[in-house]
């Protein structure tokens, strides 16, 4: 409750400062995500300092620190921080206008109120880094699920609380609060690995490498594509992970000319032309970065693209495909890069049949 109590207590407040923010007491990013550099910054800060603690054998502090980075934590996975700058959702309630009864109440304190008890029995911890900068990256990605999560559940709550059914709106408190746990465990579960320096061989195999086809780059503001980033070519839409879509409203799945063959992936990222996908790295960790860049052999047989891979806006690796071509492999040394960007260009006459994918965009450590 640190963070919450800042005024009140002022003994603890300290520990819900920043020295990058002086005078910044009540620090409003640990109560409501900003954008991917500010948040993920807060998160490799305290837990940081906790892991710092724990090592100097301060167990107060660093318990302190990590109760500061678990309310950040469950604060963005819960339903009613869900909604960018709309917390007291009086935007929202235009959209979905309230009963009668309901009518003069701000929805923050409602939705997220309740009596019921969370249980993540034989839930198994995961250890998400070696060092902070590593285990804070992935945590930040573990935290971005746990919010789409809440996302899912915040208007079904607020229905629930309209027609007065208060069985169905604790199901779904629920189900955010238990995906908010487990991330909370991994969390801890992390820090006190890494304050003990203590990580099984099995777990440190587990972390070598990572693929990001499903991770939000920082075009997605807030998680989610602002119109600006629109593309118009092969078809209107966005970036999508996981799935191509023909004509731009049929899913398909992911799909590559190899040499041996056609193959389908189930991790990677389907674009338009001309729009970058910057995704954050973090500092010291990876080495590698490989995918699998071509076009799908079907929808994107006429197309020619441009596939260009650059670290911090520097080019690392740029080749160009026919539609009939395999697809390729390509690697870059991403040591020292904190920004990588994926980009498309066009370079036929059928800007229609550019159906270009990053396959098993992959991280990988030295």
């Amino acid at each position: 409750m640190i963070p919450d109590n800042v005024f009140s207590d002022k003994q603890n407040a300290r520990f819900a400062k920043m020295e990058s923010a002086p005078g910044e007491v009540y620090l409003k990013i640990l109560h409501l995500p900003t954008q991917q550099p500010e948040y993920l910054e807060v998160m490799r800060y305290f837990m940081d300092l906790a892991v710092k603690s724990l090592r100097d054998g301060r167990r107060g502090d660093a318990a302190r620190y990590i109760g500061t980075i678990c309310h950040q934590i469950e604060d963005y996975g819960s339903p009613s921080h869900t909604v960018p700058g709309d917390n007291m959702f009086t935007l929202l309630q235009q959209f979905l206008p309230p009963t009668e009864v309901m009518k003069d109440q701000l929805m923050h304190g409602p939705i997220e109120n309740g009596d019921f008890k969370v249980s993540i029995a034989g839930y198994s911890p995961k250890l998400l880094g070696t060092t902070v900068n590593e285990a804070s990256w992935r945590l930040m990605h573990r935290v971005h699920d746990e919010i789409l999560n809440a996302r899912s559940t915040t208007v079904p709550i607020i229905q629930s609380l309209y027609a007065g059914d208060q069985e169905s709106v604790v199901k779904h408190q629920l189900r955010a609060a238990t995906m908010d746990a487990q991330v909370v465990a991994d969390a801890v579960y992390t820090i006190l690995c890494l304050g003990s320096e203590k990580y099984s061989a099995e777990e440190k195999t587990s972390l070598q490498q990572v693929q990001f086809g499903s991770f939000f780059p920082l075009e997605a503001a807030s998680l989610y594509y602002p119109q600006q980033q629109f593309y118009s070519s092969p078809h209107w839409s966005h970036p999508r992970s996981g799935v191509i879509l023909a004509g731009g409203s049929k899913a398909m799945p992911l799909k590559l000319r190899l040499a041996s063959g056609e193959k389908e992936f189930a991790n990677g990222i389907s674009a338009g032309m001309g729009k970058t996908l910057t995704f954050l790295l973090p500092k010291e960790v990876y080495a590698r970065f490989t995918v699998l860049a071509g076009l799908h052999p079907e929808l994107g047989a006429k197309g020619r693209v441009e596939f260009a891979v650059s670290g911090d806006g520097k080019p690392l690796r740029t080749i160009t495909l026919n539609g009939t071509d395999p697809a390729t492999l390509i690697e870059c040394d991403v040591s020292g890069v904190s920004q990588l960007q994926l980009t498309l260009t066009s370079r036929g006459v059928d800007s229609k049949s550019n159906y270009a994918i990053w396959a098993e965009p992959t991280l990988l450590k030295p």
